[in-house]
């Protein structure tokens, strides 16, 4: 196992099924990696199915390390509003319940502040015409997901395409932002 570099962070965002969100982080210069896993639970190394099965407390999550001098904490958080509905504690688009839900996790203070500060200038912006429901909560045990669910979007691409059409998160996207 290897140490983080000292000018690496991580930040950890639930929001909604995780093959949706790893794409649209992994782009950008700064980006070291995205993970696709759970946290936020009370089941220690959970499974997909356990998970899915909304009895283990736990979120689809991505776990992404950055540098935040090329990319910051701030921008990872525009880039996360851009692809969740932040309105809908139910779950996201198709996907419903507590294991869609969308979270900050929160691995330091200023991650902390910074996301309570980008929630509160979301809010305020009028962009969205019901309260803003996403959680910040302190960061949690982290589980990477099974290896067939890391990269989906590049192992089925045809597949996680539809999905997103599919599920309605797409057309949200267009209609918001």
């Amino acid at each position: 196992m290897t140490d983080r570099s000292s000018t690496e962070e991580v930040a950890t965002l639930a929001g909604g099924c995780f093959w949706c969100m790893v794409k649209p982080f992994e782009q950008w210069p700064g980006i070291v990696s995205v993970v696709s896993g759970y946290t936020g639970g009370h089941t220690v190394n959970p499974t997909y199915e356990e998970v899915c099965s909304e009895t283990t407390g736990h979120c689809e999550a991505v776990q992404i390390t950055f540098n935040p001098a090329l990319f910051p904490y701030e921008k990872l958080l525009e880039v996360f509003w851009q692809q969740i509905d932040p309105t809908d504690a139910g779950g996201q688009f198709y996907d419903r319940g507590s294991s869609y839900r969308t979270a900050i996790f929160y691995h330091s203070e200023d991650q902390r502040v910074k996301a309570e500060a980008s929630k509160a200038a979301l809010a305020a912006s009028g962009r969205f015409d019901k309260p803003i429901v996403t959680e910040i909560v302190p960061s949690a045990p982290f589980y990477a997901a099974e290896t067939y669910h890391q990269e989906y979007h590049k192992k089925n691409p045809l597949h996680y395409q539809q999905y997103r059409r599919g599920s309605g998160r797409e057309t949200f996207i267009q209609k918001h932002w």
